[in-house]
């Protein structure tokens, strides 16, 4: 495997990351800060803190995989033809030692403590002791592995409130990732639960997560979810969540609860209003910058 590390200006980054994957064969293509860990390092994406981010960074390194030297070679040289001197400039070409990369992967994910009892498990990795409800989880190609503050804040309130379980006549998790969500309100006795995204691979991850851990659920896309639920989650990010109010309202049953996450600590107020005409939302909880909202429909 060889890298290929090319400094670009803002506004080349975008054709150049293009041209690198569909027509230089480039094996994937990774974009970073070029300044990151200087003075000029800069917030690119949403960020606990830190004002909405540029449309991109000022200067980039874009790092672009090739499975031989030939092919990365000839990649650099066509690039730095079609791109001026002051747009792209190569700052390395190298090759990458073998490593076992299903184990270094894995190596990154530890068991995740979500209250004293309940702990979210990787697939190849021991149960700890203290562990008395498990979730196993293999997330795949999908997001969600229990670390992040937005699934770990979901995965506490699901914990938390088993005891309304049995009210959770139908569940619905939408956008479900690895399916850690729904496959939690399953251990924890809700019922009837459809799992949606738009990735096919976030639905082939929940479908066998549900299966290693001996819980039933139906998994698709989201047209697939049809009629109101007594629990829907939504882990996404503001953004989506903004745009899907109506629908995401529409699910919630009477007396059903609606669980929203992915959403910055500045983001709170202006989703509420967005979800006012039909829900009343409220923080629930908070971590590390970002908030849980939660509503409750009336009778």
């Amino acid at each position: 495997m060889f890298e290929l590390v090319l400094r670009a200006d803002e506004a080349a980054v975008d054709a150049l990351t293009d041209e690198l994957l569909d027509s230089l064969q480039a094996l994937s293509a990774s974009v970073e800060d070029a300044e990151a860990a200087s003075p000029g390092e800069q917030a690119q994406f949403d960020e606990p803190g830190l004002p909405a981010p540029r449309a991109a960074w000022r200067h980039s390194r874009v790092i672009a995989l090739f499975a031989d030297r030939a092919v990365a070679q000839a990649a650099a040289a066509v690039v730095l033809a079609h791109h001026g001197e002051q747009e792209v400039r190569l700052e390395a070409l190298r090759e990458l030692a073998d490593q076992d990369w299903v184990r270094l992967t894995q190596s990154q994910f530890e068991p995740v403590a979500i209250t004293d009892r309940f702990w979210i498990v990787p697939s190849w990795h021991e149960v700890p002791a203290q562990a008395q409800r498990v979730l196993r989880l293999d997330p795949g190609l999908a997001f969600g592995t229990g670390t992040h503050p937005t699934t770990r804040m979901c995965l506490r309130w699901i914990a938390q409130r088993a005891r309304w379980a049995p009210s959770w006549r139908r569940t619905l998790d939408y956008g479900c990732g690895s399916g850690v969500l729904a496959i939690a309100a399953a251990l924890h006795g809700a019922q009837a639960i459809d799992a949606v995204d738009i990735d096919p691979a976030a639905v082939e991850a929940t479908r066998a997560n549900a299966a290693a851990n001996g819980v039933s659920l139906h998994c698709g896309t989201p047209e697939s979810a049809a009629g109101a639920y007594d629990l829907v989650l939504a882990n996404i990010l503001a953004t989506p969540l903004r745009l899907l109010a109506p629908l995401l309202a529409a699910h919630v049953a009477v007396r059903g609860h609606l669980l929203l996450s992915g959403i910055l600590q500045r983001q709170a107020d202006e989703l509420a209003q967005t979800y006012a005409p039909w829900l009343s939302l409220q923080v629930a909880d908070h971590d590390d910058g970002w908030v849980l909202m939660h509503a409750q429909r009336g009778a």
